[in-house]
């Protein structure tokens, strides 16, 4: 029996619980000293999955950026970066993003419908892979599993975080807390509405708790 990834929910939050402002522009929500923390679960995991949405609006080159950590993957057979993937029920993806042209191996997981729609625009750039009818995260996770996938690294965005939690299918949240308040109804949020497992009467349990720069970090696990 193939056994599916750990997973890990990675976000940086403004104190009042958004993940970005509404303008075009990204919001740097972490210092330094946190992104040099997020680069270090990155080096540690064996893939890191993020939605087309968040490729649309960040457009991010998602890497190992320190040569060190790369140097250590290699040292220990690993590839120098981490398998980098995708989510989009569409299949509205754009070659020429950042993140087909930067890092290692890329993997897309789509619908019948997206393939259709995708054709042959990553060949060369990813590997595409429908997984039916509709998206399935726990099919998703049982193939990456197949590939040898022992820990997964999730940056987002509000639909991908929430569709993994409403599935029950987080072992980790990593909540970095930035000392900055966003205010505005517009942008987008960590998690959205969801019928999550357990409603408001189940409690994570809070595993941990660091400060990285001006950065409060909580790491939460499943409750025993």
């Amino acid at each position: 029996m193939t056994l599916r990834p750990h997973v890990v929910l990675s976000v940086a939050v403004s104190l009042d619980g958004y993940i970005d402002d509404a303008s075009p522009d990204r919001l740097k929500l972490s210092d330094t000293a946190d992104f040099d923390r997020v680069d270090q679960v990155r080096a540690e995991s064996d893939a890191i999955l993020v939605g087309a949405e968040t490729l649309r609006r960040d457009n991010p080159r998602l890497l190992v950026n320190s040569a060190e950590r790369r140097a250590a993957r290699s040292a220990a057979g690993k590839p120098e970066y981490p398998l980098k993937v995708t989510v989009t029920a569409s299949g509205d993806l754009d070659p020429a993003w950042r993140f087909w042209h930067h890092g290692g191996d890329k993997l897309v997981y789509t619908t019948d419908a997206g393939v259709a729609r995708i054709g042959k625009q990553l060949s060369g750039l990813a590997e595409v892979v429908s997984l039916g009818a509709v998206v399935d995260f726990a099919a998703l996770l049982a193939d990456l599993g197949k590939r040898g996938t022992t820990q997964l690294m999730v940056e987002g965005g509000t639909r991908i975080h929430t569709e993994f939690l409403a599935a029950d299918l987080a072992d980790e949240l990593h909540l970095a807390v930035a000392p900055i308040l966003v205010g505005d109804p517009a942008a987008p949020r960590f998690a959205g509405p969801a019928a999550y497992p357990g409603g408001p009467h189940r409690r994570l349990r809070l595993a941990d708790v660091a400060q990285v720069g001006d950065m409060a970090v909580l790491r939460y696990t499943r409750p025993a």
